[in-house]
């Protein structure tokens, strides 16, 4: 079973918080598919990721790129796992279906937004069902990440 974060954004948004995870995803030397709801929620996240500040680039594509096979992290709307991704980053409410073959799944969502929590919390229960193992992660004061009780 793929091990599951549920990462609650509570001081930073997906844009901000997302990068941060990448950079670390690449770190490890994995590659990553951002699974978005959209292709239009999955150019803007691109356009912010070309945006990032001094930080460095994150290697990325979409469908207008191109050469899935060949980018470090894929974003998209799709299933499946185009380039061969070891960790599935689930964005904006995406479902959290084709799990199989990913080492790990990060799950964010947005804490100001009651649909999103709602959503997640039925994502836990339907992943919990499933047998995954699950953690919950929350933005402290400073925004860095502490993991909690969840559930």
């Amino acid at each position: 079973m793929t091990e599951v974060r549920f990462y609650h954004l509570t001081r930073t948004p997906l844009e901000a918080a997302l990068p941060q995870l990448l950079a670390k995803t690449l770190e490890r030397g994995k590659r990553a598919l951002v699974r978005m709801t959209d292709a239009k929620r999955c150019e803007e996240l691109a356009d912010a990721l070309w945006r990032r500040d001094e930080r460095g680039f994150l290697p990325h594509g979409t469908a207008k790129d191109g050469f899935p096979a060949e980018q470090p992290v894929w974003i998209t709307p799709d299933a499946g796992n185009a380039n061969g991704a070891g960790y599935l980053f689930l964005c904006d409410g995406a479902p959290a279906e084709g799990l199989e073959g990913y080492e790990l799944c990060c799950l964010l969502f947005d804490g100001g937004d009651p649909r999103a929590v709602e959503t997640a919390r039925g994502q836990w229960r339907q992943l919990k069902a499933e047998g995954h193992e699950l953690s919950y992660w929350q933005q402290d004061e400073r925004g860095a990440w502490s993991k909690r009780q969840g559930g």
